[in-house]
């Protein structure tokens, strides 16, 4: 015998999941009313859109960045979506901030460890996204997942979010204490518009000062500069890609008088940036 699916229980589905109406309705018919077998319905719709838009690009989306209480740890998430629409609605985002909240309370290894983390009772983080492809109807994905960790006493994170969610970035001081969480904010603000690839020029991959080496001889050698001064001449350009590329070297851009480093030693003399991360959409 058929079971009958009442309108309070599509509707207990719908805040379940955030699946649409008629989805809940099919879900629930599909599992003779059992619940759970509805989540694992509407999950396995997810899976078989998820494999059919696996070549979809998702460049949309938001990204959360977030810190502890005590600002010893703190995590930036990026959840894809392929459109803008779909990014700003309520629920996409606050799916986006449930999932960086769980990241900064467990502080997974990596990406791969934050989707096997439990989303609630049912659902690991991965299987949730799963869920929800099925009822947004287009790729979804954790696409990115970064973390800083600090002891008690050896500094602290501070976060800043780009508006509309566009980037995250988090920050950390050498430094504790609330005096320090204004600079932190601008120095956050400063990563996020000026995009440096370290906090200093030790932070710089040998790969990237062989190539930047590279380039500095080659483009000395087609304006016809000397053999003997090439590597001098390439040098030099090496130092002003530091100035332009690392954090610490860099125009403040509050106060384009000062370095970072110095617009942090102004506000004490001792304070640093150790790291940063920072994640953007695209």
């Amino acid at each position: 015998m058929e079971v009958k699916i009442s309108a309070a229980d599509v509707k207990k589905l719908r805040d379940m999941t955030g699946a649409g109406m008629m989805d809940c309705k099919k879900a629930l018919k599909e599992s003779n009313g059992d619940f759970d077998g509805a989540i694992e319905f509407l999950r396995k719709k997810g899976q078989k859109l998820s494999d059919k838009r696996a070549d979809r690009e998702a460049k949309e989306g938001v990204v959360i960045a977030l810190t502890s209480g005590n600002r010893n740890n703190g995590v930036v998430v990026r959840l894809s979506c392929e459109t803008d629409f779909v990014a700003k609605t309520d629920s996409f985002v606050d799916l986006g901030k449930s999932i960086a909240d769980i990241a900064l309370k467990n502080l997974p290894a990596d990406l791969n460890g934050l989707l096997a983390l439990p989303y609630d009772s049912k659902l690991s983080v991965g299987e949730k996204v799963t869920e929800q492809l099925g009822v947004i109807g287009e790729k979804i994905e954790v696409a990115e997942y970064a973390k800083i960790e600090t002891a008690a006493g050896e500094g602290q994170v501070l976060p800043y979010i780009h508006m509309g969610y566009k980037a995250g970035v988090i920050v950390a001081l050498n430094l504790e204490g609330p005096q320090f969480a204004d600079p932190g904010k601008d120095v956050a603000m400063q990563v996020a518009a000026m995009k440096p690839i370290a906090v200093n020029a030790e932070g710089v991959s040998q790969e990237v000062k062989d190539k930047e080496l590279r380039i500095g001889m080659e483009m000395a050698q087609a304006e016809g500069k000397p053999e003997a001064m090439l590597e001098r001449i390439a040098t030099g350009r090496l130092n002003k890609f530091y100035k332009e590329n690392t954090l610490l070297a860099q125009i403040f851009v509050k106060d384009n008088k000062k370095t970072v480093a110095q617009y942090l030693e102004s506000i004490d003399k001792n304070l640093t940036v150790t790291d940063f991360k920072h994640i953007k959409l695209g």
